[in-house]
């Protein structure tokens, strides 16, 4: 009865979002967000590789990969990138980790046993598997780390997923950062579940049952 509870509650947010999108001006929304754009009954844009839809008329969040409804989460932040850029965000070229960011400070600790240790044991001994996962999505390899990748989680917030792999003497290791200005795109609080969904399509492109407490 929870979880149901708990779905019911995230399909009202969405619908009170989607009744939120027609309030915004969405010439000003194209103006403003990098990578979305104009097509036919909908504004589009890509969230970790996957192509979505907003309905103009609607406010209705749509994949253009799947006939499946979007997961809550998926349309809540795409709704939260839409309400919450900033018209003067910009990447900055500064990778920080999530609890250094601006505001993240209360939410590092929750974090780090949810999305970072979660990352390290469910790939500890697996890294082929974690690279063609990140390739799959869209990830660039980068030099940092055993196994290192940049994947766009949108156009304007690209997430590093760096991993040490364990060994005899130390447990696997792992991080995930962000730009300083990712703040500026979206609230804080979402890039916490834009990590967990990150490390769910890794997981589940990988086959890898996801080691751990996590949000989900």
């Amino acid at each position: 009865m929870e979880l149901q509870g708990n779905i019911d509650n995230y399909e009202k947010w969405c619908s009170e979002w989607g009744k939120r999108f027609l309030t915004m001006d969405q010439e000003q929304l194209l103006h403003r967000i990098p990578g979305l754009e104009e097509e036919e009954d909908y504004l589009t844009l890509f969230y970790f590789h996957q192509k979505y839809g907003i309905h103009r008329a609607t406010g209705e969040i749509v994949s253009f990969e799947t006939p499946e409804k979007p997961s809550a989460f998926t349309r809540l932040n795409l709704y939260a990138l839409l309400w919450y850029c900033k018209e003067d965000a910009r990447f900055l070229g500064e990778w920080l980790p999530f609890r250094s960011l601006k505001d993240a400070s209360p939410f590092g600790p929750a974090f780090q046993k949810s999305v970072i240790d979660v990352f390290a044991q469910t790939f500890s001994g697996h890294i082929q598997e974690l690279e063609l996962a990140c390739q799959s999505l869209g990830g660039e390899k980068i030099a940092h780390s055993d196994a290192g990748y940049q994947i766009p989680a949108f156009a304007c917030i690209p997430v590093r997923f760096l991993f040490w792999d364990g060994d005899d003497e130390f447990p696997a290791q792992a991080n995930i950062l962000f730009d300083r200005g990712a703040v500026d795109f979206i609230h804080v609080e979402t890039l916490v579940t834009i990590a967990s969904e990150g490390l769910a399509l890794l997981s589940k492109a990988s086959k890898r049952t996801l080691v751990g407490n996590t949000f989900s």
